[in-house]
């Protein structure tokens, strides 16, 4: 074999690793959004947050704990969006879904799955409010094959909703009842 062969030998080598890798990647990714598609989670008041925003704890469900972290973001703003939450202890009142109509999310399918796809729109509204850390009682395994996960994020609640007002998802506070 001469020097040209074992070249290009390595390179489709190399190659290989690479697109074996890559798939991987695309595998695992793939694995977290139909893990947490269902829109299992439970959502919470933390706290109070500055003017325009909402401190919550979103719960998230997956038989992979990176999963549920990874998705606890989408999951809190899909919570303000469709959930909402009851009040409780430190100073929390309850707050309403900005949707109400369980049909909105049919009707506006193609914008919710735009705004809600990995790197999408929601990104702009919600941020952790930690640094990441995942509290011990934060992480619960609740069977031999699931965990639940808690993790505290800060969603600009003032701009997600005029943002669903613009599509014309929410009606405007300034709009007649």
């Amino acid at each position: 074999m001469d020097k040209k062969q074992k070249i290009k030998l390595m390179l489709m080598f190399v190659l290989g690793v690479l697109s074996i890798t890559s798939a991987n990647a695309q595998f695992k990714k793939h694995k977290a959004n139909k893990d947490t598609k269902i829109w299992r989670y439970d959502i919470e008041c933390e706290g109070i947050a500055k003017h325009g925003s909402k401190l919550v704890k979103v719960w998230s469900y997956s038989k992979n704990p990176k999963h549920a972290i990874s998705r606890a973001m989408k999951n809190a703003i899909h919570g303000i969006i469709f959930k909402g939450y009851a009040g409780g202890g430190q100073g929390c009142t309850s707050l309403r879904p900005l949707v109400r109509d369980s049909e909105i999310e049919t009707k506006f399918k193609e914008f919710f799955d735009a705004f809600f796809k990995d790197g999408g729109e929601y990104l702009k509204y919600v941020s952790a409010a930690t640094d990441g850390r995942i509290a011990p009682g934060d992480r619960l395994k609740i069977s031999r094959r699931e965990y639940k996960i808690g993790v505290i994020v800060n969603i600009k609640y003032d701009e997600l909703r005029n943002r669903l007002e613009k599509e014309g998802i929410v009606r405007s506070l300034t709009s007649g009842f």
